[in-house]
């Protein structure tokens, strides 16, 4: 599944780092470090590797 945003896109990148021991996982805030909990390596890369060209910046959350 790609991400919807170019925030989305960097939040996942930077918890994908965390998950393979790149970065630790207490430098993780806010929606990385939920992705980080809740997604596996491989959902994260499919977000993480999402073409950013003509995503807006943010997109707001819906429940």
């Amino acid at each position: 599944m790609p991400a919807k945003s170019k925030a989305q896109q960097k939040a996942a990148g930077a918890a994908l780092s965390a998950k393979r021991g790149d970065a630790k996982k207490s430098d993780l805030k806010g929606a990385s470090r939920e992705m980080y909990d809740s997604m596996s390596e491989k959902q994260l890369e499919d977000f993480a590797e999402t073409k950013h060209k003509g995503k807006p910046e943010h997109v707001r959350k819906t429940d």
